[in-house]
């Protein structure tokens, strides 16, 4: 903490240090690439109509999931066919992710930034 003191803002000093801290988590336990090898393992190893669900709770990984998801990479950008069709592993279940409620937040604080996509596999 004290390294990186004089670059931490008077405003907020706990919420920078938690992003930068999470930035040095994520990137020591090479979670975003384990997400990655997650998601790819699934769409070899579901059988069709077979449900992916992943609970995101940053940006970066709800992003690669959304994409994944819809397009079947994690560029987002959808594949076709010779016919012009997309090609995708899977069909999203729901358009939006879905949120915890105030409720929810409020008996576990932790869960605000929580986001849920669910997807099922296509034949």
């Amino acid at each position: 903490m004290d390294a990186i003191k004089e670059c931490t803002p008077a405003q907020y000093p706990n919420k920078y240090l938690a992003k930068v801290f999470q930035a040095l988590r994520v990137e020591l336990n090479q979670e975003i690439d384990a997400l990655k090898e997650l998601l790819l393992q699934s769409a070899e190893l579901l059988n069709a109509g077979g449900r992916l669900a992943v609970i995101s709770y940053h940006s970066l990984e709800d992003r690669l999931v959304k994409n994944f998801m819809r397009a079947g990479n994690f560029e987002g950008i959808p594949q076709k066919n010779m016919y012009g069709h997309d090609i995708r592993p899977f069909n999203p279940i729901t358009r939006k992710p879905i949120v915890p409620n105030e409720q929810e937040v409020e008996l576990n604080n932790r869960a605000r930034s929580a986001k849920l996509r669910i997807a099922e596999k296509v034949a």
